[in-house]
């Protein structure tokens, strides 16, 4: 099992807390409020630093309940922390677009993330034939 080093920045966030069974995902939350009008822009604080595993690499991605919600768009779709964003400092935060007006208060899960592993080293092999049967394009199936 793998211990990783974190940082809060506020005490009035719940901690984390992986709960095996349950997801592989663990929820963030806003560190304070924030208020945005539609169409503004605005880096949330989630209110954590952590050193990540050399290696290891954190996938942030919005909770499936945060556009219907509160009206936000991760304007990165996701985002990768890397071990090396490791510093005193470095508080995590989620860039989002507002599609309508809202506040968000401190506390309130937001955002999720995991843990993987690096990319491992690959080479490409260029070749003129896969030799694998066809699925019928992107975003088929191969069924009619």
């Amino acid at each position: 099992m793998k211990t990783i080093r974190i940082k809060y920045f506020s005490d009035t966030i719940e901690r984390l807390d992986y709960i095996e069974g349950k997801s592989d995902w663990i929820d963030l939350r806003a560190s304070e409020d924030v208020t945005l009008k539609a169409g503004e822009s605005a880096l949330i604080p989630l209110g954590v630093a952590m050193e990540l595993p050399e290696g290891y690499e954190a996938h942030l991605a919005p909770r499936s309940s945060t556009f219907k919600t509160w009206g936000l768009l991760q304007t990165n779709s996701i985002g990768i922390v890397d071990n090396t964003y490791c510093g005193d400092n470095d508080m995590w935060r989620m860039p989002v677009y507002a599609t309508r007006d809202v506040t968000v208060h401190a506390n309130d899960r937001i955002a999720q993330f995991r843990i993987m592993e690096n990319q491992p080293k690959i080479r490409f092999e260029e070749v003129t034939c896969l030799e694998n049967s066809d699925r019928g394009g992107f975003g088929s199936t191969g069924r009619n």
